[in-house]
C-alpha cells in the first residue's frame, strides 16, 4: 500500500512538472528584442514602438534590447541573429526582410515572434501579427486636410482646393494610407485634389523638406508626411512658408507651433505591451492576426496641441466623423494592392 501511494505521489509531482513547463514558456520569459529595420529618432513610428518597449521593461522588469538594422539589407540576417541568441520574445517591424523573418521563425520554433505593421505568416504558422488599420485614421487626416483647405480664413491658405502628401516610399502601408487620405478629404469636398511625392528615403529630412515646398509651391495648403525621420523636413517646410503640415505615428503637433494641424497617430508601444501583456498572462495565441482600428485604440488623429490651429467646431466636426468611424456609422474603404 505504502509503495503504491509512493508511485501516485510521484506521478503526480511528474503531471505537475510537466504542466509548469507547458506554461512556463509564456510566463517566466525575461528577455525582450525590438528588431526594427530603420532606426531611432525618427520622433514618430520607431520611437512610438520603443515607448512600448520601455514600458514593458519597466512594468514586468524584463531586459530588453534594441537592434536597429538602420535600413542596411545587409544587417537584417546578423540583426536576426543577434535577437534569437538574446531574446525570448522578438517584437520585429520586418519591412525587407520578410523572408529571413519567416526562416528564422520556423528554425526556432521555441522564441516568440510577433511582426509590427505588416502581416507575415510562416510554414509553422508561429508568428503573430500586428496589423494597423491606418485607413480609419488616414482618413481623419483627409478629413482634417479638407477641412484646413477651405477654411481662407486661416493665415496662408489660398482659394485652391489642394492638398498634398509626401511619402517615404511606395510600399502596402503607405498607399493605404494615401488612398484613405484621399477618400477622406474627398468625402468632405470631391473637388478636393491631392498631389504625392515620394522621397525614396525614410530618414532624408533634407529630401522631406525639398519635396514639401515642392507641393507648397503647387499651391497645396496642407501636406500629410508619411515619411517617418524623412518627415520632420515637411514639418520644418510648412514653418518657413506660414502654411499646414499633417504629422503621422505620434503627436508631432507642437514641434512646429502653429503649423502642424493634427498627427495621424499610430499606437505602436501600446500594441506591444498589450501583446506583452497577454504573453506574461498566458493569454497569447502565435500565429494569428491581431487587428488594432480606431475602436481598439491602435489608430487615432490627434488636434492636441498648445497652440491649437484648427478653431474649436472644426475640431468638433472631425470628433463627430471620428466617432461615426468607431460605431461603424461610416464604414472606412480598406486598400486592397490588387486593384
Amino acid at each position: 500500500m505504502k509503495k503504491f501511494v509512493f508511485v501516485l505521489m510521484s506521478v503526480m509531482l511528474v503531471v505537475s512538472l510537466v504542466g509548469c513547463a507547458q506554461t512556463s514558456g509564456t510566463t517566466s520569459t525575461q528577455k525582450v528584442v525590438y528588431l526594427i529595420n530603420g532606426a531611432l529618432g525618427d520622433n514618430a513610428f520607431y520611437d512610438s514602438g520603443q515607448q512600448g518597449i520601455d514600458q514593458i521593461a519597466n512594468e514586468f522588469g524584463v531586459e530588453t534590447r534594441t537592434v536597429e538594422a538602420n535600413f542596411d539589407a545587409g544587417k537584417y540576417e546578423p540583426s536576426l541573429d543577434a535577437a534569437v541568441n538574446y531574446a525570448d520574445v522578438i517584437f520585429v517591424i520586418s519591412y525587407g526582410f520578410e523572408d529571413q523573418l519567416k526562416e528564422y521563425a520556423d528554425k526556432y520554433p521555441n522564441k516568440i515572434f510577433v511582426n509590427i505593421d505588416t502581416v507575415v505568416q510562416n510554414d509553422q504558422n508561429t508568428i503573430t501579427s500586428i496589423d494597423f488599420i491606418e485607413e480609419e485614421s488616414a482618413y481623419l487626416a483627409g478629413v482634417v486636410a479638407a477641412y484646413t483647405t477651405e477654411d481662407t480664413a486661416l493665415s496662408g491658405v489660398n482659394a485652391d482646393k489642394k492638398i498634398g502628401v509626401v511619402a517615404g516610399d511606395s510600399d502596402p502601408v503607405t498607399e493605404a494610407f494615401i488612398f484613405a487620405y484621399t477618400n477622406g478629404a474627398q468625402s468632405v469636398d470631391p473637388a478636393i485634389t491631392v498631389d504625392t511625392k515620394y522621397l525614396n528615403s525614410w530618414d532624408d529630412t533634407a529630401k522631406g523638406k525639398q519635396a514639401a515646398l515642392q507641393l507648397f509651391d503647387m499651391g497645396d495648403d496642407v501636406i500629410f508626411q508619411v515619411a517617418a525621420a524623412a518627415g520632420m523636413g515637411v514639418l520644418q517646410a510648412a514653418g518657413e512658408r506660414g502654411l499646414y503640415s499633417i504629422g503621422v505615428d505620434t503627436n508631432q503637433n507642437d514641434l512646429v507651433p502653429g503649423h502642424v494641424v493634427a498627427s495621424d497617430v499610430k499606437n505602436v508601444g501600446t500594441a506591444i505591451y498589450e501583446v506583452y501583456k497577454s504573453i506574461k498572462d498566458g493569454s497569447y495565441k502565435p500565429g494569428v492576426t491581431l487587428s488594432y482600428g480606431l475602436a481598439q485604440g491602435g489608430v487615432d488623429i490627434d488636434m492636441t496641441a498648445k497652440s491649437p490651429v484648427l478653431p474649436q467646431d472644426v475640431q468638433d466636426k472631425v470628433n463627430a466623423i471620428r466617432q461615426d468611424i468607431i460605431d461603424a456609422k461610416i464604414k472606412v474603404e480598406i486598400y486592397d494592392p490588387g486593384n
